[in-house]
């Protein structure tokens, strides 16, 4: 009886400690089976699209070009080409619709400038981004060719790799940050709801970045978002049209309810800049910098979109206007949001929109609560679209071009949606104002790109691009170059890059001379004006093929729909120089029942 009764203590006591150990090992073994589970249902999903197609999946051997496929990314067909100028302004406006465009206008409201200052600053750099767009975009329009192809013409055909890789890498990394901050709408929206959301039991481990609630939300917005990346390119536009209804209406009832809970308007527009002299000079020029440097990867790649425009009117002034109105609406809201919070908590801005509503939900009645689910679920679904428009297809497209036997623009999409879960990108956000600067400096890297492509379009050729040869690897057609590669171009990139390099350095928390960091803070610029100058001083001493001394760019459609180039008939080849035939007949069979018929000229 003694040695039962003193054991019954003993049992007592340790019954509890046995229940933490099972509940935290429950615990782990349930969290890792969530993230574990969730990795690999991506790369399911991922390999089911590439395995299960009409076409086997081949040895990795070659990366995809075999013999006589090596270049095969089509130009789009012309029942493809489907957008029309009204499916331009609802693909911008869905795009300026998101919560990275609020971000950058409130930063400027942290960074002291006053309400009318940071738009003012968004109106110029936005306007400036949209000319770039423009731009570049136009080589789509008119030839309907994607980026990796236009880029082939300066770059080389395999010196365009790494353009095509440095944006591939680009779309993947937003693709995941944007997946997660899509996930923490996905977090407001729940909470909205189940308001005990927010005091979900964290399985995970310090270590791990992340707790279990927001990794869920961000999840379930990754998981919805799968379907999104299955339809083409050209059928995607009616997403754009329903984000374009949806997402403003959200936007503007936030935009409402802040004011509201200010008091009025006056309370905001009355605050002042808090800097002032040359230091507001400069702060006002990176927020120009900043508004296009959110741009950087958009100009270089807008040929992925302009391509399907019906006509190259269609993909022009769509763009050149509606890129700065819609930005420009969409950071008023948040900049006189981001300045509402400083009026309502008497505090510093809360440049977030996210963190301000999440206050907002504190204390919210329910009629409160389903105000919050409406607008975290706009919210949510501008984030779908612009991950989509700015970075699925964009990777989807340019890893088609990397491996074009292999891959097309659905299969990348899911490989850039498989690879944005599996980064991690909690683990980015973390030291957001690090990662942000690191991003947005990245925009020197993209603009070196981009000078060059526009110079060469534009001024070295004068429009004009050999298609035929765009799409061949032979080493006797004029963007073969050298091994390839265009040294010129290469050469130019890096003068783009090395005017930028010192203040790189600064930004990241060197010290470096004053100079260095002015003219870093004007970088975008920089990078376009010493690597296109060079690449032109250079193609002037010394000279590439396929250029013309005269204004020479081929209207596709014009001779695809009336069979007329420069105002004579495609089969008279000795007055216009123009075969009809001659890329449908260097492809191969099944490419060439889609009755391709892109001119080229010989040169």
């Amino acid at each position: 009886m003694a040695d039962s009764s003193e054991t019954r203590p003993v049992a007592r006591a340790t019954k509890p400690v046995s229940e933490a150990l099972l509940n935290e090992k429950w615990d782990r073994a349930i969290s890792s089976m969530i993230i574990k589970s969730s990795l690999g249902l991506s790369f399911g999903v991922v390999f089911s699209v590439l395995l299960f197609k009409r076409r086997a999946w081949p040895a990795w051997v070659g990366l995809g070009f075999g013999a006589g496929r090596a270049w095969e990314e089509a130009d789009v067909e012309p029942e493809r080409r489907q957008w029309k100028w009204l499916n331009y302004i609802a693909f911008w406006i869905a795009d300026s619709l998101n919560i990275n465009t609020w971000m950058i206008s409130s930063s400027m409201i942290v960074s002291g400038l006053s309400w009318w200052q940071s738009w003012l600053c968004v109106w110029i750099g936005y306007f400036i981004a949209a000319g770039f767009v423009c731009l570049t975009g136009r080589i789509g329009a008119v030839y309907h060719i994607s980026f990796p192809v236009t880029v082939r013409a300066s770059f080389g055909i395999w010196g365009s790799f790494w353009p095509v890789i440095n944006r591939v890498v680009m779309a993947i990394i937003w693709y995941g940050v944007q997946s997660y901050i899509g996930g923490e709408c996905v977090t407001l929206m729940i909470e909205a709801i189940w308001p005990s959301y927010k005091n979900l039991h964290n399985g995970l481990s310090a270590s791990a970045g992340v707790d279990t609630k927001n990794f869920l939300s961000f999840f379930l917005f990754w998981l919805l978002s799968l379907p999104a990346l299955w339809f083409p390119v050209h059928k995607v536009r009616h997403l754009f049209t329903v984000k374009a209804i949806y997402s403003p209406i959200a936007a503007i009832a936030f935009f409402a309810w802040a004011i509201s809970r200010a008091h009025g308007i006056g309370p905001i527009v009355h605050q002042g800049s808090t800097v002032h002299g040359s230091t507001l000079a400069w702060v006002f020029v990176k927020g120009v910098m900043s508004c296009i440097g959110n741009f950087a990867a958009l100009i270089m790649n807008d040929p992925d979109f302009s391509r399907f425009a019906r006509k190259p009117k269609d993909a022009l002034w769509s763009q050149l206007l509606t890129i700065p109105i819609g930005f420009g609406i969409t950071s008023f809201i948040g900049i006189i949001v981001s300045s509402s919070s400083s009026v309502i908590y008497k505090g510093d801005p809360v440049w977030n929109p996210l963190d301000l509503l999440g206050m907002f939900l504190e204390g919210a009645s329910s009629g409160q609560r389903f105000g919050i689910f409406i607008i975290a679920t706009g919210f949510a679904l501008a984030q779908l679209g612009t991950n989509i428009s700015a970075n699925s297809v964009s990777a989807g497209t340019d890893l088609t071009a990397l491996m074009p036997r292999y891959l097309n623009i659905r299969r990348g999409s899911y490989i850039c949606a498989a690879i944005g879960l599996a980064m991690c990108p909690w683990n980015l956000v973390v030291t957001s104002n690090q990662f942000t600067t690191y991003l947005s400096a990245y925009s020197l890297f993209l603009s070196a790109i981009a000078g060059v492509m526009i110079c060469d379009y534009y001024i070295v050729r004068k429009g004009y691009l050999d298609i035929k040869a765009l799409y061949s690897g032979r080493k006797t057609d004029p963007y073969y170059y050298t091994l390839g590669f265009s040294w010129r171009a290469y050469a130019a990139y890096f003068a783009g890059i090395l005017i930028n390099i010192v203040g790189f350095a600064g930004a990241v928390g060197r010290d470096v001379p004053v100079g260095a960091q002015y003219i870093y803070n004007i970088n975008y610029f920089t990078g376009v004006l010493v690597s296109g100058g060079t690449y032109w001083i250079l193609t002037r001493i010394f000279p590439i093929p396929a250029t013309s001394d005269r204004w020479n760019e081929v209207d596709i459609d014009d001779i695809e729909e009336y069979g007329v180039a420069y105002g004579q008939p495609v089969s008279d080849e000795e007055n216009t120089g123009y075969d009809r035939r001659s890329i449908t007949d260097s492809l191969p069979p099944d490419e060439q029942k889609k009755g391709i018929n892109t001119a080229t000229k010989r040169v």
